[in-house]
């Protein structure tokens, strides 16, 4: 790997370099090197990408902006591809055509922002409802978080085909058979809509909407909240895996400012993220073995996990590990005493001796194996393609995981293996999951032992304006992205949160 004055030698080929903060780059590209500049950073620096985000400078210094967001896990770096868009023609060049995983996010963008991407290839609505009105966009400045449009016009100008606005059609259900599945239905745990595209009993393609119950949150937390009041919206991103968005906001927040965390919340923090990768992973387990018409592995991974639902309950007062974190560190109601070690370390050796004695049984049965081997297959091709994260990543061969190589809190003084299976199916995710409930149990113990005896929060003055701040978290499913810009009135100006799923679900079609 070139060292970084060679890498920054060759960034400036592409544009004007700045750092922003210790670990991350903006490159102000030149227009004509933007396809250039991303095969570099993927070819040659080895990064993947991560998202893209939409900001509305136009009260800083009068244009839209759009940041790519790429990652090297070698380097521990984050890059930043800037574009600006002016207010009077917001257009920018799509990188969809040759990075297939930023369709979600540039549709994002459309919707939210309304900087369109010329040459996308399916420029349809994502976020926004059919009936929304064409040329309001959520997320600029100008819009207000609790204004209301009519939208029975709307409606009418999309059934009667009068608006500007397309449909997303396709040619699939003229050669094939479609099966709609939601978007309500037993299956599913939230509303969302897949149309399955069949050829006989083979899945041949398929189509997915979602975002049935946006709440804006990120308009939320840029008008009405503080810094300190964002953690309790971030970690209800998710009802599972709460916890880990709302870490992920704060070193964001703390990355922008240059907040150093004292390290006994650094320890505190990861015990808690990995309380919650536990009962997560074990809560999807048991999920899939439901699915797959096994309900006795379904109760018994819940049964398991109901130890680490108490767990947490014991240590936050909520099975959920709600409000805990606050910029620069955690609440002092959060801390762990030295009398509640023995009693977690014993309630850990409970959970692994349980788990042990039925997990080999299980994933050993003809039953699930048949049902789960070279079924659901993501090749190793396709998953960097579509930039998927997390768990279904490494059971494709790709060897990330942000705990491991752009560490944070306290995962730098822990020791632990990084699961990763090449085969790319049902099964070898569930494997990968089984082996990642082992190595939490185990990076809880490491840091029981060596919890330090520092405060719980730092201290700092205030948070400087128009800093720009990434934060990252290893999720249960994998790499949580929070990005900020830091703003007035003890405030964001922008805050963009980015679940795993997001990226993962995006592969789906």
């Amino acid at each position: 790997m070139a060292s970084e004055n060679n890498v920054l030698e060759k960034l400036r080929e592409f544009g004007i370099v700045r750092k922003a903060t210790h670990n991350a780059f903006i490159i102000d590209v030149f227009k004509n090197k933007l396809y250039e500049l991303c095969r570099f950073l993927i070819d040659e620096l080895e990064a993947y990408y991560s998202t893209s985000i939409g900001v509305d400078e136009r009260p800083l210094n009068r244009s839209f902006a759009v940041y790519h967001v790429f990652v090297s896990d070698k380097m521990s770096q984050y890059f930043l591809i800037r574009l600006e868009a002016s207010p009077s023609h917001p257009f920018v060049k799509s990188i969809t055509p040759i990075i297939p995983g930023a369709d979600w996010a540039e549709r994002e963008v459309m919707d939210m922002i309304g900087v369109k991407f010329a040459g996308h290839p399916r420029p349809y609505r994502l976020i926004l409802p059919y009936d929304w009105p064409s040329n309001i966009y959520p997320l600029r400045k100008d819009f207000d978080y609790n204004d209301k449009y009519p939208v029975k016009d709307m409606v009418d100008k999309v059934i009667h085909g009068s608006t500007d606005y397309v449909i997303d059609k396709n040619t699939l259900e003229e050669e094939y058979t479609a099966v709609p599945i939601g978007p309500y239905h037993p299956a599913l745990h939230e509303p969302e809509y897949f149309e399955v595209y069949v050829d006989g009993e083979k899945i041949v393609d398929a189509r997915y909407k979602g975002f049935f119950i946006h709440r804006g949150i990120e308009k939320i937390a840029e008008t009405r909240l503080t810094y300190d009041q964002v953690p309790f919206i971030a970690e209800r991103i998710c009802g599972i895996c709460g916890f880990t968005h709302s870490t992920a906001y704060c070193l964001a927040v703390e990355n922008a400012a240059g907040i150093d965390v004292p390290e006994r919340a650094n320890y505190i923090r990861s015990i808690l993220l990995e309380i919650e990768r536990i009962h997560s992973h074990l809560l999807w387990m048991g999920v899939a073995f439901h699915l797959l018409g096994y309900d006795t592995g379904f109760m018994i991974m819940w049964r398991i996990r109901e130890k680490i639902m108490d767990l947490a309950e014991e240590l936050t007062g909520n099975r959920k590990t709600y409000g805990a974190n606050i910029v620069g560190g955690i609440r002092k109601r959060f801390d762990i005493s030295e009398e509640k070690i023995p009693h977690i370390k014993r309630l850990l050796n409970s959970v692994k001796e349980e788990y042990l004695k039925y997990i080999d049984k299980i994933v050993s049965m003809t039953e699930i194996r048949k049902r789960t081997r070279e079924v659901g297959i993501l090749t190793h091709e396709d998953a960097k393609k579509y930039s998927v994260l997390g768990p279904h990543a490494r059971a494709s061969g790709i060897n990330t995981d942000v705990r491991k190589y752009r560490s944070y809190a306290a995962y730098g003084e822990v020791d632990f293996k990084v699961p990763v299976r090449d085969e790319g199916d049902v099964y070898a995710r569930i494997i990968v999951r089984h082996e990642e409930v082992l190595e939490s149990i185990s990076i809880i113990s490491q840091l029981l032992d060596n919890l330090p005896k520092t405060p719980l929060r730092a201290e700092f003055d205030y948070i400087p304006e128009k800093r720009i701040g990434i934060g990252c978290t290893e999720a249960p499913r994998g790499e949580d992205l929070h990005f900020v810009i830091t703003g007035y009135g003890n405030k964001v100006y922008r805050w963009r949160p980015r679940a795993p799923s997001y990226n993962n679900l995006a592969s789906v079609p």
